[in-house]
């Protein structure tokens, strides 16, 4: 499906130049002279290389076809996640490397979204927003009168955020997966 360069967003899968590429950051550029473009940085979900590509606002690339289907996270071993679909019962693995960092924020029976290409498993889209349990965080000073300020915390999964500094070791908080941001203490 083309699409029109200013619609490519964060997390979408492009077919570019022979090959399927997530889109890690994209930037919309209105410069004072001559048109607007969106710069993009992209990763290749075959061969694991980056690229950094600018298309012009008029522009169209091509969307990726995927087809979306649920599935609940099992366990890992060494080098692969499996992952079972809850309907039909078939499971299937996919492998550390092609999950990266969001392999950390998994947990027994999360439900997550594997997208396929012609029924190759290409990757994972957690929930917006999941529950971590702090493991690790310094105290809060006394006297920071800074309403925006933010203390480093380390989750139990072993990722570190900034927290606010009413958080304390133990608690239990809701993260957003896409930013890897403190929303709200439970």
């Amino acid at each position: 499906m083309k699409i029109n360069a200013t619609e490519i967003r964060v997390g979408m899968i492009l077919e570019f130049k022979g090959d399927l590429w997530e889109v890690l950051k994209t930037n919309h550029v209105k410069p004072g002279k001559g048109g607007a473009f969106a710069q993009v940085e992209m990763k290749s979900l075959n061969k694991n290389t980056k690229l950094n590509e600018r298309f012009r606002s008029s522009e169209t690339v091509v969307k990726a076809m995927l087809e979306e289907t649920k599935f609940n996270f099992l366990y890992s071993d060494d080098t692969d996640f499996y992952f079972m679909n809850p309907v039909t019962f078939d499971q299937i693995n996919l492998n550390k490397k092609s999950i990266g960092e969001k392999g950390k924020l998994l947990y027994e029976n999360l439900e997550v979204t594997i997208n396929f290409h012609n029924e190759i498993p290409l990757n994972i889209n957690l929930p917006n927003q999941i529950t971590c349990k702090i493991n690790e965080t310094d105290a809060a000073l006394k006297g920071q009168t800074v309403s925006s300020s933010y203390k480093p915390a380390t989750l139990e999964n072993g990722i570190s955020i900034q927290v606010p500094p009413f958080i304390e070791n133990g608690d239990t908080i809701i993260i957003d997966t896409r930013s890897l941001e403190y929303i709200k203490k439970i």
